[in-house]
């Protein structure tokens, strides 16, 4: 039987479905579960009356709608309606009336709350939406001129989504937050929503057979929520790790990454247009197992790595050739004869491990490129030094060369890079410059192209944090330079590392990092003493920061209101691989680069 998907594409709300699905199962995947076909809901569909039809769909108003013309209009043999996010009884009804009048009643075989409105980017990271993510931005929830009722829909829309991530998740967890912030605001609402679905024990979605097929069935989860603003600098920070640098120079989006590639110098007559860059597509996912190994590898390593498997392939390739030519043995003498039996398994075994061969030759082409586009970006615009010095900053190293040298220095990097690290000097100051001072660096910012609306914002922020609370501490380990990598330096290596800095990371942990040990170890520390605590399964909701549970945690999602980025999920990756038996998940509300960050603080910042 064939079977066909849907995926929604509703022109208002953008791809909800498809971009839930996209990082789950490839084109390939579907067609091996029998979907040979997958349209876009608001796209122009011819009918297929054969074929039963799988709708994956947002609940909204244009969706019905257009769900209901195609039950008029007899497109499908069945359909099957599942709803990204629980839809209303009056929308229902709806749905039942258009099947009435169509005489499709009984064509419409399932209808299903699925609860997915989230998206699954790892096993161990989600994040809220990709479609429409400036409705709960960083921007949209610091603005300062938001009314209450926008951002009540604001919180009403992460929570929401965070709702159908507990309910897939199969557990109702134990809610920590900081006071005084948008976290406390997504915390209440939270606590009000699963309360709510709890008392009500004929339709609760968190009893039966749904929590024993959560992950987190023994031990109930805690959930910290944190606000964005507790550490604005990590979002800018220059990074030195696979994955993470990827986000940063690269088109990466829902672990895709798109190339551009340069169709190198041509020997094209004088005046002849130049040849058009080839745009390519990768999909960095966890089948691809030296992604999975690297992707929190800081970057030398990983062109060593990259080096180390073509060469590993190159030898596997030489060897099939030897023993084919081997094989090609023609006349009669004994010598030959026995060499021959002799090898015949052997080149069985290897033409076995073509299929293998193969796969390992595209993963190794594939990362070539991604990482010598990586390294291009390093090159030309200093990272390395500009990762070094920014974590020197941040853990109050001291440092070997003036901020203002490196502002004023040409070569080193965009006027990006160079607010970037100026904005983490600021935030990380304890005293902030002198207005002399601020002057001067505004001066070289301004001769170095630099916009300074994302300063205009970050001193008001740091104005406002200040009586809030102290700056963020970032720990007081730093990066140690081991030396230009020898393998990687020979010649005949596919990266020409010359002049980049090998620097090995030391594990510090992250603001982020921090609180969530402070919260799941039981630790007291001011940082966390006071961050509220609700129990959504205790009868009445008691306004408490003291915890009932004294026990350690062995589960924990981390969830950033405002935003998150792979720099805090890889630090939080490797805090979690030094404890056994826990479990951490990180999510966010969007996930965004520094280019996307240093845009929004720049709106912000507008007069």
């Amino acid at each position: 039987m064939c079977l066909m998907l849907k995926i929604a594409l509703e022109n208002q709300y953008g791809r909800f479905g498809q971009d839930i699905i996209s990082p789950l199962l490839s084109v390939k995947e579907l067609r091996d579960m029998g979907i040979t076909l997958h349209l876009l809901l608001h796209s122009d569909r011819d009918p297929i009356p054969d074929v039963p039809a799988v709708y994956f769909v947002m609940p909204t108003e244009e969706n019905i709608d257009r769900m209901c013309q195609d039950l008029r209009n007899q497109l499908y043999e069945s359909y099957y309606l599942n709803f990204i996010s629980a839809i209303s009884r009056s929308k229902l009804e709806d749905i039942a009336n258009a099947a009435l009048a169509a005489s499709a009643v009984t064509q419409v075989a399932k209808v299903f709350d699925q609860y997915l409105n989230f998206i699954t980017l790892e096993d161990d990271m989600f994040v809220l939406c990709n479609q429409n993510k400036e409705l709960v931005s960083y921007r949209a929830i610091n603005r300062p001129d938001i009314t209450d009722t926008e951002m009540e829909t604001v919180m009403d829309t992460i929570v929401d989504s965070l709702f159908c991530f507990f309910v897939t998740l199969g557990a109702v967890p134990i809610i920590r937050c900081s006071r005084g912030t948008a976290a406390e605001m997504v915390a209440v609402k939270l606590d009000k929503k699963l309360r709510e679905n709890l008392r009500d024990a004929r339709n609760s979605l968190f009893t039966g057979d749904t929590l024993g097929a959560g992950q987190f069935s023994f031990q109930r989860p805690l959930l910290v929520l944190v606000d964005r603003n507790i550490d604005l600098a990590t979002p800018l920070h220059h990074t030195w790790t696979y994955q993470a640098l990827v986000h940063d120079v690269l088109d990466f989006h829902l672990n895709r990454v798109n190339l551009e590639e340069s169709s190198g110098v041509e020997n094209s007559p004088a005046g002849a247009r130049p040849k058009r860059k080839n745009k390519k597509s990768y999909d960095l996912t966890p089948v691809d197992k030296f992604w999975q190994k690297h992707k929190g590898s800081p970057f030398p390593e990983v062109a060593e790595s990259v080096q180390q498997e073509l060469e590993s392939y190159r030898a596997q390739e030489d060897e099939v050739k030897r023993l084919k030519s081997i094989m090609g043995l023609e006349g009669e003498d004994e010598g030959a004869i026995s060499m021959l039996s002799d090898n015949t398994a052997k080149l069985t075994s290897a033409v076995s491990s073509l299929p293998e061969l193969l796969e390992k030759k595209r993963l190794i082409d594939l990362h070539t490129n991604v990482a010598t586009a990586v390294l291009e970006h390093i090159k030309a615009r200093k990272l390395d030094v500009y990762f070094e010095y920014e974590e020197k900053i941040m853990s109050k190293t001291t440092l070997d060369k003036s901020l203002l040298d490196i502002i004023s220095d040409p070569d080193a990097g965009t006027p990006e890079d160079k607010m970037r690290l100026f904005l983490i000097y600021y935030i990380s100051a304890q005293q902030a410059p002198s207005e002399a001072d601020l002057e001067q660096y505004k001066k070289a910012l301004t001769d170095a192209g630099c916009n300074l609306n994302p300063l205009q914002y970050i001193k008001q922020w740091k104005a406002f944090a200040k009586m809030a609370s102290a700056p963020a501490s970032y720990g007081n380990t730093t990066t140690k330079p081991m030396g230009l990598l020898s393998r990687v330096m020979n010649t005949g290596s596919q990266f020409v590392m010359e002049g980049v800095k090998n620097l090995v990371l030391k594990q510090q942990n992250l603001p982020v990092t921090r609180i969530l040990d402070n919260l799941m170890e039981m630790k007291s520390n001011p940082e966390t003493d006071d961050y509220r605590y609700f129990d959504p399964k205790m009868l009445r909701g008691n306004d408490s920061s003291v915890p009932r549970n004294k026990n350690p945690f062995q589960e924990a999602i981390v969830f950033v209101v405002g935003g998150g980025n792979y720099i805090e999920y890889q630090n939080l990756v490797d805090y979690i691989k030094g404890k056994q038996g826990k479990h951490i998940l990180y999510g966010c509300s969007e996930l965004f680069n520094a280019t996307q960050f240093i845009k929004q603080l720049s709106q912000l910042g507008q007069k």
